[in-house]
């Protein structure tokens, strides 16, 4: 590593594997916007919510009260990237964050390219004990409720309560009888389906 320009000996670009403190350079400009951005004074980021990766390393305030959607994504990828069934997605705005700690020992990977450079959309993780942190889009993030604090009472349930299950013919686990929705791919932009992941248009016309 080359501390003094913030590079790998190979050329690569340090930030690719952990975001380090460097603010400088060109390649850190990403660190001036939201939703890395750091709030000085809390006085103007009302927080609703901690979270906290499993190290400790890496905490966040959240200032929504509640998500602006939150689904339930049974896409293999998902599955294999968090060794889950499936991932609990909670949508915000890149504005509703402030990370209070750890906002220089976060990497990246990019799932489309197999890529640990910082290019949307990315899975943005703890660079230490390796939590998913979010999901970074284009536009909004997808936060992982069981981060954060108080997830686990009746308020925390409540407010990150999903509301349907995505790429559910994907699915290793059933879901019978929640009253949710399930979608083939996409919420409302793929074909619905039943708690069997059978198409309902198709059932329909079938009557």
């Amino acid at each position: 590593m080359d501390h003094h320009n913030g590079t790998e000996s190979n050329g690569t670009e340090g930030h690719q594997y952990q975001a380090g403190k460097s603010t400088h350079r060109d390649i850190d400009q990403w660190k001036h916007r939201a939703p890395y951005k750091i709030h000085e004074n809390s006085d103007n980021f009302p927080v609703k919510w901690k979270g906290r990766c499993h190290c400790g390393k890496v905490e966040y305030q959240l200032s929504r009260e509640k998500p602006l959607k939150v689904k339930y994504c049974h896409c293999t990828t998902c599955q294999r990237l968090h060794g889950a069934p499936f991932q609990w997605a909670a949508i915000f705005h890149k504005e509703d964050i402030n990370f209070t700690n750890g906002v220089h020992d976060l990497g990246w990977y990019d799932p489309t390219e197999k890529s640990t450079t910082h290019h949307l959309p990315c899975k943005v993780s703890c660079a230490y004990c390796r939590t998913i942190i979010m999901d970074e889009g284009r536009s909004m993030l997808l936060m992982m409720p069981t981060l954060i604090e108080g997830i686990n009472t009746k308020e925390g349930r409540e407010a990150f309560k999903s509301g349907c299950h995505m790429f559910y013919q994907q699915r290793v686990v059933d879901f019978r009888n929640d009253g949710l929705q399930k979608w083939k791919g996409l919420e409302g932009e793929s074909e619905e389906l039943d708690d069997d992941g059978e198409e309902l248009n198709g059932k329909q016309e079938q009557k």
